[in-house]
């Protein structure tokens, strides 16, 4: 596919496929849901406790890759500008999205609610995105949260390959954390290496960055999760981390890498280990489409994934 946006794909299809079970940090009532299933993707049904969207579309996280990703299509002129008008037209006042944070804030006040949000949920980072942008602020990126928005915002751009220095101020549109940057730019360079035909980015990221002081957590934390590869993914999951800051996710997923075989195993693993399933697929799925090609996402997958289809017109 053109600009290898098949690995925008692989995230947007990863991250359709979780959403249903998005943030359910009880691994036991997960097991109940997906209880005698093989392929517990896309379920009909939503089970997640928080918000409530339909099958085949996707979180927040990807959400705003779409926006960047519609932002390219329309223009290689002033991208970053466009894309944060396009990030307070598809995400501020008047969105779903925004009537959706004030409902939240309103139910905050009733005693013991535990009602699910109706439509998408807006991310602690793009709140704050869109009131800097308002701002107009010079840095419009949330520091609140170590958080993957910064990544999926700027995964488009990457594969439209853009260099790592103007990815930086991508990734800064939505956040300026110094934590979500780091993890975010690790996960572009173990990319970049999977597109450039590496058998095993992983190892390959290790020896071209060991004595490089700005990646040594990085480094350090894939190194523990190499020690615990042979311990059942949701127990380490739960030790590694569950929710949605980095490092536990970035951790998280790549333990689910260096244990799956392929796109459709890894996603399934994932899934099936709870918590915060939609930061981690949306790397876990580019990368296994960057690894192995736009066949290895299931056919089947694609075709009920609600964005799939504006990525593959870009052919």
């Amino acid at each position: 596919m053109k600009n290898n946006l098949h690995v925008f794909l692989g995230a947007t299809v990863a991250d359709a496929a979780a959403r249903p079970l998005h943030w359910v940090y009880n691994q036991k009532k997960l097991l109940s849901y997906i209880k005698g299933k093989k392929d517990f993707t896309f379920l009909k049904k939503n089970k997640s406790p928080f918000y409530d969207i339909k099958t085949g579309k996707v979180s927040g996280y990807n959400e705003v890759g779409q926006v960047m990703f519609k932002t390219l299509v329309e223009s290689d002129q002033d991208i970053e500008e466009r894309f944060k008008k396009n990030i307070t037209k598809n995400f501020g006042p008047g969105s779903i999205y925004w009537k959706n944070l004030n409902l939240r804030a309103k139910y905050r006040k009733v005693k013991d609610w535990r009602g699910i949000i109706k439509g998408p949920w807006i991310h602690q980072n793009i709140i704050e995105s869109v009131r800097n942008i308002k701002s107009k602020k010079k840095l419009t990126g949330g520091k609140k949260v170590n958080e993957s928005d910064g990544y999926c915002a700027a995964l488009p751009y990457f594969l439209y390959g853009y260099n790592l220095k103007s990815i930086k101020k991508i990734i800064s549109t939505v956040t300026v954390s110094k934590i979500s940057l780091k993890y975010a730019l690790a996960k572009f360079y173990l990319l970049d290496l999977a597109l450039k035909g590496s058998k095993d980015p992983i190892n390959e990221f290790i020896k071209k960055f060991k004595k490089n002081s700005y990646f040594k957590n990085v480094i350090q934390d894939i190194q523990k999760v190499k020690k615990y590869k042979l311990k059942p993914h949701p127990f380490i999951v739960k030790k590694l981390g569950m929710a949605c800051s980095y490092p536990g996710t970035f951790n998280s997923s790549i333990h689910s890498i260096i244990n799956s075989k392929n796109f459709k195993s890894a996603i399934l693993m994932t899934i099936k280990a709870g918590g915060c399933n939609c930061s981690r697929v949306n790397f876990i799925g580019a990368y296994f489409a960057a690894l192995k090609g736009v066949n290895t996402i299931p056919k089947s997958w694609i075709r009920k994934t609600i964005p799939a289809k504006k990525i593959l017109d870009q052919k």
